[in-house]
């Protein structure tokens, strides 16, 4: 009798003995297993110890950047991590992590929500610019993968507003005399005869989508598209994208990232210049095969974001263009390359000085503002735009 009595204390006991156990175990593995510094799977560096002294102790960011510390270095934080998104889809949550898990492999960004959008503010800014340089400004703008690519989403799903969008960046457009390139129609029709123009895995467009889109620009500027047929199309596997890495459904299968080259525009045609501050570094080619080595092969396309770029291509007719973009630009601007001898890209993350005097000193014949829309929607760096 009294063993079973104890028995039955025990087990009152066992989930707060079981707990403790839990709780000073991952302690012990956290500080005993070795620390990363970078994560290859979530593509960004992790948080390190935080420097203990009394002023960040009092202030509280030692506090804050050690809670940092304990999420990134958390034992098995990649296995949590997955189990947490699928049992969030399992549950009917969807989406909660800022990623939806559709059809076919598909990790699509969540709608940009109108109340948070600044595309009114940033159209502003690029006319405001506009109105002090005298070369003609072009707006595109690439439309969401869920807005174009919507039936891969489950019904359950917020609204994509990229037409309450476009409705503002055509209107702003009309009234100061930009000219706007309106991809939704030509993207929705490609998308449904089966051409992917975004990556599954990653929030950008991919070489087809940048193709064209750059077809759709050459309409609108009465220019000729470089055919097809012309480019080498080379394929590489094991992309594993941005929308990926923030997911955490790690058993989606990765994408291929293709390079369209013209054989024309080779190492005696090409030179590339990337300016970081006050250094510039020259290269002979657009694509930095380096990159195909990781798992983010993005930056395959002009080594990823810099302040400044530009491309000369000595095969290509005279004609100076400058872009104010993001990172979509940097599959579409070999494709630019084709039609005019300098393309230089501006980064305005990056790039501190002003655009106006950039265009003014430049002799540019042509202004290109391009941004995916969730970029545009919530970007804050256009504000600085003079």
């Amino acid at each position: 009798m009294q063993k079973k009595k104890n028995a039955l204390r025990f087990l009152k006991y066992l989930p707060a003995v079981v707990l403790i156990v839990f709780i000073f175990g991952l302690g012990i593995l956290l500080w005993a297993t070795p620390k990363a510094d970078y994560s290859s799977t979530e593509k960004r560096y992790l948080q390190k110890f935080p420097e203990v002294s009394p002023q960040s102790v009092f202030g509280g960011e030692f506090e804050e950047d050690f809670e940092n510390y304990l999420a990134d270095h958390f034992f098995a934080r990649n296995f949590w991590m997955g189990a947490n998104s699928y049992y969030n889809l399992l549950t009917g949550r969807n989406g909660v992590d800022g990623v939806y898990c559709g059809n076919d492999g598909w990790l699509i960004n969540v709608p940009v929500e109108e109340k948070d959008s600044r595309v009114q503010e940033n159209i502003d800014s690029i006319a405001k610019f506009k109105n002090k340089i005298s070369v003609p400004v072009t707006v595109e703008i690439v439309p969401s993968t869920g807005f174009i690519m919507e039936d891969k989403l489950s019904e359950n799903h917020f609204k994509y507003n990229d037409n309450v969008f476009f409705s503002q960046l055509i209107d702003a457009c009309n009234k100061n005399s930009m000219n706007f390139v309106d991809l939704r129609e030509s993207f929705s029709q490609n998308a449904s005869k089966g051409e992917q123009l975004y990556y599954k895995t990653d929030h950008h467009w991919t070489t087809e989508g940048a193709y064209n889109g750059y077809r759709e620009l050459c309409t609108q500027w009465d220019i000729e598209p470089t055919p097809k047929e012309n480019f080498e199309i080379e394929e590489y596997g094991g992309f594993y994208g941005t929308t990926y890495s923030k997911s955490g459904f790690w058993f989606t299968p990765p994408d291929s990232v293709q390079i369209w080259n013209n054989p024309r525009n080779d190492e005696n045609s090409i030179s590339v210049d990337i300016t970081e501050g006050t250094q510039t570094t020259s290269y002979n080619s657009m694509f930095f095969l380096n990159h195909l080595e990781e798992d983010d092969k993005y930056p395959v396309f002009l080594d990823g974001n810099h302040a400044l770029e530009k491309i000369t291509n000595s095969n290509a007719p005279d004609g100076k263009l400058l872009v104010i973009k993001d990172s979509f630009s940097h599959c579409f601007a070999p494709f630019l390359a084709d039609n005019f001898s300098e393309v230089t890209l501006v980064d305005l993350r990056y790039y501190k000085n002003s655009v106006s005097d950039l265009v003014n000193s430049g002799d540019f014949d042509r202004v290109l503002v391009l941004y995916g829309i969730d970029n545009f929607a919530a970007d804050t760096d256009l504000a600085w735009l003079k």
